[in-house]
């Protein structure tokens, strides 16, 4: 039998980034539906009647606005959630919409008896909301997944395999990079992208990561803000940064015996060896890195979604738990700027 979805916010990460040329497909919640052999796409909704528009032009299907449809087999297209959930019941709910409406979302959902919710990061604008969702989450009533994809990414479970394996021997310290625009302020390239790099370190760590200290400003937009914490163990050091005109997003991992490097177009593999530059010294030598080609990771994703739907006590690889502790993080700079 098909799981039914829906989807909220019918925008980049929703639906149009489907048609950048360059991306890994599906690289949106519906395409990864779409793509879906055991999906079905039942409902869409989004306040804006534009974004409503475009989507039926993107999906070619026959959309019927906030009535009921006079096929069943019509997606139906709605200007609220709650008018999509008045209509319907999904299987699985998408909430591809700004941060701050996720916990109404996630509320609707719950209400309405949706078995699971798909949220976009960061789980939500507050951490108060973040704790709330997290609750609904704990009550067994409801699943919610969040969109930290590098959890499901076949390059980045390579790396947590590695970890896992010592395949370099014991992991000792962890990097992360993060340049993302070049007059945006340090603070808001973190509360967004900084999101996945902080979700990363705790995924590859297996870790939660705590901020220690800092050097520099979060409301700066020049340079970079450097972060100092542990996970668990490990000692991290987090450079977030403006003024480059290129993206950067990437986890240096240092090992005994090693060094990966994950990230943004970026695998490599660095083993210890006898140094071909200095007599008597080892060097880190390249590596046989794997060979990932699709990451699969929106696929999957939906994945992990559909057998939380099936499986009542399958827990989500990426769950709301995983998303406040990355709320945590993010919010306990307020202690410090």
């Amino acid at each position: 039998m098909s799981i039914t979805c829906a989807v909220v916010g019918l925008g980049r990460i929703g639906s149009t980034l489907e048609n950048d040329t360059l991306r890994e497909k599906p690289c949106t919640h519906t395409g990864a539906i779409m793509a879906n052999p055991d999906c079905r796409l039942i409902g869409g909704a989004d306040i804006d009647e534009e974004a409503c528009r475009r989507y039926r032009e993107d999906w070619g299907d026959r959309v019927v606005r906030d009535s009921v449809a006079t096929d069943a087999g019509d997606l139906r297209v709605f200007g609220s959630t709650a008018a999509l959930l008045a209509r319907q019941q999904p299987d699985i709910l998408v909430a591809a919409t700004p941060p701050d409406t996720h916990l109404e979302i996630v509320k609707a959902a719950f209400d309405a008896g949706v078995p699971v919710v798909i949220c976009e990061k960061p789980l939500a604008r507050t951490l108060s909301d973040a704790r709330r969702i997290a609750r609904l989450h704990r009550s067994g009533r409801i699943k919610v997944l969040v969109n930290h994809e590098r959890r499901y990414s076949e390059d980045y479970r390579a790396v947590r395999r590695a970890v896992l394996s010592e395949k370099f021997g014991p992991l000792i310290a962890l990097r992360g990079t993060l340049y993302f625009g070049r007059t945006a302020a340090h603070r808001d390239v973190l509360l967004h992208d900084g999101t996945h790099l902080v979700d990363s370190i705790n995924y590859l760590t297996g870790s939660t990561c705590r901020l220690r200290r800092h050097f520099g400003s979060m409301h700066e937009r020049r340079s970079s803000t450097y972060l100092f914490g542990r996970a668990g163990k490990i000692p991290v050091v987090i450079d977030v940064g403006a003024e480059r005109d290129h993206l950067v997003f990437e986890v240096e991992l240092s090992f005994v015996k090693g060094r990966v490097r994950v990230g943004n177009g970026v695998l490599q593999y660095e083993v210890s060896g006898e140094s071909p530059f200095y007599e008597n010294y080892r060097s880190l030598l390249p590596d046989e890195t794997p060979r990932i080609g699709r990451t699969g990771y929106f696929s999957n994703m939906l994945e992990d979604a559909v057998r939380c739907v099936r499986e009542a006590d399958h827990p989500p690889v990426s769950g709301a738990p995983d998303g406040l502790e990355v709320m945590k993080f993010i919010r306990s700079l307020r202690l410090l700027f």
